[in-house]
């Protein structure tokens, strides 16, 4: 975060030409004692910047001194514009300055840069109740990245949950982090589709441009494949009353399975939760007779009917 910072700082220099350090740390959301440091490792670092002490005063450039940008690498430049996409932990203010160096570079680098900003999104939601698990990153995530900034299809090796290979070519169109699985989003002669990345046993890039929608947001598509997945994992619909005093306790047990609609006749609030099957689902539902009336299906109330009897039974 520190490095993003003093980049940004550098770029507000050489916007404004003069800072003081009250004003960087309202733009970059820090103390002002972290920004005195931040000028002070500038100048520890080589950048040409001096104080200028009294009423009016501040930090400036020595000469109005701009950095030369005609030296970065194209994967130098796609780095520095990853801090600046939605996937980043950086502050706004950060990204925001970070954006603005698409302006001063070389114009080869412009369109990769702006697209290594859109190329990744996080989500940090796991699916379902699957355990938090840290793995390394995938083998070919590198370069299925760079396939999806350079814009170039692929010719794609992947193994399905089923343990067979397959291979087809794909119009890489964004990298998505979802808990601790990585997933590829693509066109391909099928429409669009989604791999995992540890499946993949092969990357190859074809040097074929990508057909990408001009209207293609990967946060948005994504929002998509995520709702769909959830609702194949938890097919059943269960319709029920709560109390309402006890929807803060369903959210919390039940997650975005959920969902909250309007009031009934009897001052209680109608709501809808997702399942995998009648029986666990009922298994979820039965502590929370408290608060819940299960109207349907009949299947999941014979299910609760049948655990109440077996409760009762057993501890009476």
């Amino acid at each position: 975060m520190r490095a993003d910072r003093l980049m940004a700082l550098l770029l507000l220099l050489q916007q404004r030409e003069q800072l003081t350090a009250a004003e960087v740390a309202r733009e970059l959301e820090v103390s002002e004692r972290t920004a005195r440091r931040d000028f002070d490792a500038l100048a520890v670092a080589g950048v040409p910047v001096y104080s200028i002490q009294g009423r009016g005063g501040g930090w400036r450039l020595v000469g109005g001194a701009r950095t030369d940008l005609s030296g970065l690498t194209a994967g130098e430049a796609r780095a520095l514009f990853l801090v600046a996409g939605p996937a980043s932990a950086a502050a706004p203010a950060v990204k925001a300055a970070l954006r603005k160096l698409v302006r001063a570079l070389p114009e080869p680098f412009r369109a990769q840069a702006e697209a290594a900003a859109s190329s990744l999104v996080v989500d940090p939601q796991r699916w379902g109740s699957d355990r938090v698990r840290h793995r390394p990153p995938p083998r070919f995530l590198d370069e299925l990245q760079d396939a999806v900034i350079r814009g170039v299809q692929v010719r794609l090796g992947y193994v399905d949950g089923n343990g067979a290979e397959t291979g087809r070519t794909v119009h890489p169109l964004g990298i998505v982090a979802k808990g601790p699985s990585w997933y590829l989003v693509c066109d391909t002669d099928a429409g669009r589709r989604t791999f995992r990345v540890d499946r993949v046993s092969s990357a190859e890039p074809t040097g074929d441009p990508v057909r990408r929608p001009d209207d293609f947001d990967l946060a948005e598509s994504w929002r998509e494949i995520a709702d769909e997945v959830d609702r194949r994992r938890t097919p059943l619909e269960v319709r029920a009353t709560c109390a309402p005093d006890g929807t803060a306790r369903l959210r919390m047990v039940l997650g975005d399975r959920l969902e909250i609609g309007g009031p009934t006749t009897d001052g209680r609030v109608e709501v809808v939760i997702r399942g995998y099957n009648e029986y666990a689902l009922a298994g979820e539902l039965a502590g929370l007779v408290e608060w819940l009336e299960v109207t349907g299906p009949a299947g999941v109330r014979d299910h609760l009917a049948s655990i109440g009897s077996a409760l009762v039974e057993r501890y009476g």
